[in-house]
């Protein structure tokens, strides 16, 4: 049996921050991948999201998630830890 992916504490506040520049967000519910489907205009970028509130060992990507990270063949996949971070990977 699939288990719901688990979501970070700070993703609702990233993805309010990203939705109010004007970013459409889908949440991606797949185990292993990444968190956050984003789109503004005609740049699309992949979002891991970790909480920065914790400790290093806390943001470690799963082994699933690494071994997406490590397969994913662009340059738009990121990992953020707050909704600053996540806007600065933007070029408005």
């Amino acid at each position: 049996m699939r288990r719901a992916a688990r979501r970070d504490d700070n993703e609702d506040e990233i993805v309010d921050a990203l939705r109010a520049k004007g970013v459409h967000v889908k949440k991606v519910n797949d185990e292993g991948a990444f968190d956050l489907l984003c789109w503004y205009k005609g740049k699309t970028l992949l979002l891991e999201v970790k909480d920065g509130k914790k400790p290093p060992s806390a943001r470690k990507l799963t082994d699933a998630e690494q071994r997406f990270h490590d397969d994913w063949p662009g340059d738009n996949l990121h990992i953020v830890l707050s909704a600053d971070d996540a806007i600065a990977k933007f070029d408005w």
